[in-house]
């Protein structure tokens, strides 16, 4: 009766952790940025913190000497066949993973959630009234035409977008935050979906590398240099 309380719970851990959201939450002010990495109730500061303390901790990068020569390639039956891309290769590939890319797009568009979306432009029209008016405008089509696309595409919740023109301001003031999550089972699902296609067309392009005949090596042409000039002969005249 034990082993099936054990099973139990290992199932409810794995159902659990698939459900579990991940995701990124980005917040930025002017200069100012932040970016943080969530998984569940858990939070993990990205920027700025870590990135300043990881570049003052960085040791200086000491230089290589460069070298001249060309690395010396195995000859023989033992030299290892060359991987070649061709355009063919390229077709097959398109060929075999735009399907299944298509299918993991789509699954991961009905499973990404975007919250929150507050987002706020002030354009500054100090300088240029008219061009900042105009700017505003195309502003405003895009967004407003883009967001009814995006809102079918993707779960965004309560947007919230605002625009305006400050003709009295001469810089543009920008803020926002944005969250942008998935569970983990659409993550894993869509890796999978994609990642076995990618590899049976690897194993095929590595077998046809293999079969390949090698290309004919590039006979280098060296200048023939001209024929020694031979002294003028003396006059025994003279």
């Amino acid at each position: 009766m034990l082993w099936l309380w054990i099973l139990s719970a290992v199932v409810l851990l794995i159902a659990l952790t698939l459900w579990t959201r991940t995701g990124v939450w980005l917040a930025f002010e002017g200069k100012d940025l932040r970016l943080d990495v969530r998984f569940g109730l858990l939070r993990m500061r990205v920027l700025p913190a870590k990135l300043r303390r990881a570049r003052a901790e960085r040791p200086p990068k000491e230089k290589k000497p460069k070298s001249t020569g060309k690395p010396k390639e195995p000859e023989g039956e033992s030299a290892k066949p060359r991987l070649s891309f061709t355009l063919e290769d390229g077709k097959d590939a398109l060929r075999t993973l735009l399907p299944p890319l298509g299918r993991v797009l789509k699954r991961l568009g009905r499973g990404i959630r975007v919250k929150p979306l507050r987002l706020s432009l002030v354009l500054g029209g100090q300088e240029d009234p008219a061009a900042s008016a105009q700017l505003y405008g195309e502003l405003q089509a895009a967004v407003w035409g883009g967001m009814p696309f995006l809102e079918r595409l993707l779960d965004i919740r309560d947007p919230s977008i605002h625009m305006d023109v400050d003709f009295g301001a001469g810089e543009t003031a920008v803020k926002g935050e944005v969250g942008v999550t998935l569970r983990v089972g659409t993550l894993l699902a869509a890796g999978f979906g994609i990642a076995i296609p990618a590899l049976g067309w690897f194993l095929r392009w590595r077998k046809r590398c293999k079969t390949r005949p090698p290309k004919p090596e590039k006979k280098s042409k060296r200048p023939e240099s001209p024929p020694p000039e031979e002294p003028p002969m003396e006059n025994p005249a003279a």
